[in-house]
């Protein structure tokens, strides 16, 4: 159809209408996609929070019924041999009942976190378990032995498509079920804190990841009840250090690193 000067004709327009109308569908997918990132970044991917001390002393308070019937077993000849061995010496008196071996309850709780960028939008990967063994041993005011073991594939998180990456690609489960702590410096602890009462301090040993073993520095608070004792610490971990691949998937991005979180609470065996 002809036009007269100074009209666009009719397909021009048509052709701007449509150009505008999809400008606007991708403007509007774009946004809708942005705002889905945000609301599982800040709302339905709200990560657990670090543990910290609070988290250590409502562990050491979640006694439970087997530890409370083997702390009534133990006590009163714990009590009275290590009494015995220590009343002549009171600055350097370990409690009654302190010194000896103490094993991991399922109290603990052992996990990583992990930063993410989600689509642009910053937030956290954080897997936990409470399938963890281990044992310390105290004598004197020193903590000459310790360590503890966490089985790999319990550790969950709140998305089944992480736990399938983590427990397949980047842990290799299958062939490294467990990871390990083993303490290689004695703590000397100083004195022994009344119950209530909390110590930090440096830790040495050596921490084995998927079947690769570091030495690692890092701080502990420790604390005890009448009969239990609770540690609270994180270890940095690099991924390279350890042969683990980075966790980075198209969409998700991670840091080169990552913590792995323990709150362990030790009674006697």
């Amino acid at each position: 159809m002809a036009t007269t000067s100074g009209e666009e004709p009719d397909t021009v327009r048509r052709a701007r209408r449509w150009a505008l109308w999809t400008l606007a569908v991708g403007i509007g997918a774009v946004m809708l996609v942005a705002a889905a990132v945000l609301v599982y970044a800040n709302f339905i991917n709200d990560p657990e929070a670090a543990l910290e001390v609070t988290d250590l002393e409502a562990a050491l308070d979640a006694e439970t019924a087997t530890t409370a019937t083997t702390t009534a077993d133990t006590t009163a000849d714990t009590t009275a041999d290590t009494t015995a061995d220590t009343t002549a010496d009171t600055t350097a008196e370990p409690g009654p009942g302190v010194a000896g071996r103490w094993v991991a309850t399922d109290d603990s709780e052992v996990g990583y976190r992990v930063t993410e960028v989600l689509f642009g939008v910053n937030t956290e990967g954080v897997g936990r378990t409470d399938q963890v063994t281990g044992e310390l041993i105290i004598e004197g005011t020193s903590i000459d032995t310790a360590s503890f073991s966490i089985e790999m594939a319990s550790i969950a998180s709140d998305d089944s498509r992480r736990d399938g990456q983590f427990r397949g690609r980047i842990m290799n489960v299958a062939e490294h079920p467990t990871a390990e702590f083993i303490l290689t410096e004695p703590i000397d602890l100083g004195r022994i804190p009344d119950p209530g009462q909390q110590i930090t301090v440096p830790a040495v040993g050596e921490l084995t990841l998927r079947g690769t073993t570091n030495e690692v520095t890092f701080e502990v608070t420790a604390q005890r009840s009448a009969d239990r004792i609770g540690v609270l610490g994180a270890i940095a971990v690099v991924f390279g250090d350890y042969g683990i691949p980075n966790p980075s998937i198209a969409g998700i991005t991670t840091e080169d690193n990552g913590l792995l979180e323990f709150v362990l609470v030790f009674t006697r065996p």
